[in-house]
């Protein structure tokens, strides 16, 4: 709208902010207390920004300030303009003989036990001027997330690259039938794929990477799976499984503690063997950042490391004749 002088108003970095927080936590006062501004201070940028714009951003419902379908576009275009300007602030900012920036870094659910921490640990020792942010999820979100410019780098399975993503094999792993402990599943018998899906199987919702190649084994095998649940969550699958409602199918470094503990038996699939690869996916539509290859690196070696120390239950690095 113009202003006064016949200038038109800019949205500013501030509305910005407001914007996102109060739709983060679903209230004007909270949001004033996250900013660290008085409450009126807070309406008043949203409302300069629903003028400007001239739509409604939000709506106030039971459940506090929503988002109306305006408002959620904005608040996403918003929360990735910010994190642009962070990581820009970050990269700039200077630090002699060292690399410095944000990094946003995918994990697989599955693998997340085995890598967070020791990544945390390399790039919080070798590289302090990096700061690192890590995302956990399914292979399907992850690819979203990265496709969507909030991931940096993630890891993904089962993968090729595409004209919008780069893709560099790093290792295969085989999948696994688990069980309650009273099953006595062991790693050294390996349990065919058919005697494995005739129990009772929790299994990841459709659409699933992982579920992709479980639904791909049953067909090379030709055998019906009885399907009794459907989950999103890897702890959802174990948690059900130790309750006694069936069996489900993972892979070893998702379950290798909880078979320690003994709280879950497990043995690798055979007739046919089930294998997923897990690589290394980056954007091919934005600059790949130092401080972004920097951690590509150590968590290439802290995988490779975990392979070759047989941390990593039945995997496989990948080598040159797997391409």
């Amino acid at each position: 709208m113009p202003g006064a002088d016949g200038a038109e108003e800019a949205m500013d970095v501030k509305q910005l902010r407001a914007l996102v927080t109060v739709a983060e936590v679903g209230s004007v006062t909270r949001a004033a207390e996250v900013l660290h501004l008085v409450q009126p201070a807070v309406t008043r940028q949203i409302r300069t920004l629903e003028h400007e714009l001239g739509v409604a951003l939000f709506e106030r419902t039971r459940q506090g300030m929503q988002p109306t379908a305006a408002g959620s576009t904005m608040v996403e275009r918003a929360r990735r303009a910010l994190n642009e300007l962070e990581r820009a602030r970050a990269e700039i900012r200077p630090t002699p003989g060292a690399v410095s920036g944000i990094v946003t870094v995918g994990l697989l659910d599955s693998a997340c036990n085995l890598l967070a921490e020791p990544l945390a640990s390399v790039v919080l020792r070798d590289h302090p001027g990096i700061e690192l942010r890590l995302l956990t999820a399914y292979s399907g979100h992850l690819q979203q997330w990265l496709d969507d410019g909030d991931l940096d780098l993630t890891l993904l399975y089962n993968l090729s690259s595409t004209p919008s993503l780069n893709v560099e094999p790093l290792v295969r792993e085989r999948l696994w039938a688990v069980a309650p402990p009273s099953a006595g599943l062991r790693a050294d018998r390996p349990v065919p794929f058919e005697e494995a899906v005739a129990h009772p199987l929790v299994v990841p919702a459709a659409g699933h990477g992982l579920r992709a190649v479980i639904d791909a084994a049953a067909a090379q095998a030709r055998v019906e799976m009885n399907l009794i649940v459907q989950t999103n969550s890897m702890h959802v699958q174990k948690q059900l499984v130790l309750a006694g409602h069936g069996w489900t199918i993972l892979p070893g470094v998702g379950i290798a503690e909880d078979v320690e503990r003994g709280s879950l038996s497990a043995a690798p699939l055979c007739d046919p063997e089930v294998w997923r690869s897990i690589v290394l996916g980056t954007s091919r539509s934005g600059r790949i950042t130092p401080a972004a290859e920097v951690v590509a690196r150590e968590l290439t070696r802290r995988i490779q490391s975990s392979v070759r120390q047989g941390l990593w239950p039945s995997a496989e690095l990948h080598t040159a004749k797997d391409a």
